[in-house]
């Protein structure tokens, strides 16, 4: 261990903010990027945790930051591109944290590629329903291939969540809107000086 190879994770991981997701390709600028997804899937896999009644939620957290470092070094796939990539996530991992203090995170990682574990596949439904997070927040910026994408989300993904919970949000998902936070939450409309011009 380094603090000279420290510095250099950590400037590494500061570059996923520059990876675009590849639904890019799809989806259009307007996309999360790599960091973006990352910070989302940890408070997804954190509620999800708090559903399925799983406690450790350091670990959680630890493999939903892991989950998909990777595509620093591999980039990310899409579903067709994935029908055509070989990519060497192992060897990406591994180089990532060698010689470096966060070498533990190799184990997670892995851990979370056998989805053996609860924690794994907690994170691993968080990793999915932060997709549909997306397509629904881009449907309300006008872009209509959510409705495209949502039989087979529902044949593909919804069938291949490992939680009760993660079936729950997706469901919940489908019927949001993401707005909500906003508008129906403490606002100038509700509670401020604005609210005495409802009618």
């Amino acid at each position: 261990m380094s603090i000279k190879r420290d510095l250099e994770f950590l400037y590494e991981i500061g570059t996923l903010r520059n990876i675009q997701r590849a639904w890019v390709q799809m989806l259009g600028s307007n996309v999360a990027n790599l960091a973006e997804h990352h910070f989302r899937v940890v408070w997804l896999a954190l509620i999800l945790a708090k559903g399925e009644k799983v406690s450790n939620t350091e670990k959680i957290m630890k493999m939903a930051l892991v989950h998909d470092i990777v595509e620093s070094r591999t980039g990310d796939v899409h579903y067709i591109s994935r029908q055509y990539t070989i990519r060497d996530e192992k060897l990406a991992i591994s180089d990532m944290v060698k010689d470096t203090s966060m070498v533990e995170f190799e184990k997670l990682w892995e851990e979370y590629e056998s989805k053996k574990s609860i924690e794994a596949k907690i994170v691993k439904d968080a990793d999915n329903l932060d997709v549909d997070l997306e397509l629904m927040e881009q449907e309300w910026q006008g872009n209509k291939i959510r409705k495209e994408f949502r039989d087979h989300r529902s044949l593909a993904v919804y069938k291949a969540f490992f939680t009760e919970t993660a079936r729950k949000l997706w469901q919940e998902i489908q019927k949001s809107n993401p707005h909500d936070w906003h508008l129906k939450g403490r606002n100038r409309f509700n509670a401020g000086d604005w609210k005495k011009y409802k009618k």
